[in-house]
């Protein structure tokens, strides 16, 4: 079975009302904004390309800024970052936690900025500080890149999707301001791998997701990408079925109720947070092809 046949089984949407509103209120400030920082995730560039959040961008200029790379493989994001950059978006995959961020920031945002800044110094006018509106979807890190590129908590943070409710101004330096804004998801996803994949890097709350379909699909599509890594993480062989392959992670770990029945909740569990923890290792979800140069 393809993982389209999983994922066409199960519907994913989140679209709660503070993000109606977000999106009311970012479409008012766009006037106010010189360009976009557009977050995504850098094991799903293509599935966290929100297009609501492209309708609203509309022409201004774009950074996309491909958060997470720690946790993405290396090879496949240099190729996403080659797909996605065109002549007027500048593409950074960045680990935002650990890397100096603000220059390659700002230098990025002068650059796709270039023109409009050559513009205003031959009309005499001294260039103010950029404007970028930062947007992207749950959990994809916005407010952890605010706090860093600003260098102070200005941003709450939190590592699941909904923290940020409301937009706020942060300066970075005499050159740059940004614009936070909550994630933003859209009303219905068209392809239901798009959910999936939102669902298995958490960009979804858990607490609204069918979460053990959602782990089948991924034990069955990492059996395939990664059947090392789930050998070497389980110590156990693998099989065709996602199922069968939970009991048989279930019995090699003791993972069984007082009854002697096995508890395949909690083994889906433990597997979850195996993958979100990256114990299973890096992991691109989306092959940079096909779609995937569409921005």
């Amino acid at each position: 079975m393809k993982d389209m046949d999983f994922a066409q089984s199960i519907n994913i949407n989140w679209f709660p009302g503070h993000m109606t509103k977000a999106k009311r209120e970012m479409q008012e400030k766009l006037k106010l904004v010189d360009m976009v920082i557009e977050l995504r995730d850098a094991r799903i560039p293509n599935a966290s390309r929100n297009p609501m959040i492209e309708e609203l961008c509309q022409n201004k200029p774009r950074v996309i800024i491909l958060s997470k790379k720690d946790k993405a493989e290396s090879e496949k994001t240099k190729q996403w970052i080659k797909a996605l950059t065109n002549g007027k978006v500048k593409v950074l995959a960045l680990d935002i936690p650990k890397e100096n961020i603000t220059p390659v920031v700002v230098a990025a945002a002068q650059e796709v900025m270039k023109e409009k800044i050559e513009r205003q110094k031959r009309r005499g006018i001294r260039p103010r500080a950029i404007r970028a509106m930062v947007v992207g979807v749950p959990n994809v890190g916005k407010s952890t890149f605010i706090n860093k590129v600003v260098k102070k908590r200005i941003a709450q943070t939190g590592d699941r999707p909904g923290v940020t409710r409301a937009l706020k101004w942060a300066r970075v330096n005499q050159q740059m301001e940004l614009l936070d804004t909550p994630g933003v998801l859209w009303p219905k996803f068209e392809d239901p791998m798009t959910g999936m994949y939102l669902a298995a890097c958490g960009s979804i709350r858990d607490e609204i997701l069918p979460i053990e379909e959602v782990a089948v699909w991924m034990m069955h599509a990492l059996c395939r990408k990664k059947p090392n890594a789930i050998q070497e993480r389980y110590q156990v062989e693998i099989c065709d079925d996602p199922h069968q392959m939970f009991e048989i992670i279930a019995l090699s770990r003791g993972y069984l109720k007082a009854n002697g029945i096995i508890d395949q909740k909690r083994c889906m569990d433990a597997f979850l947070k195996d993958v979100r923890q990256d114990k299973l290792g890096c992991i691109t979800w989306e092959e940079p092809n096909g779609n995937g140069k569409s921005i």
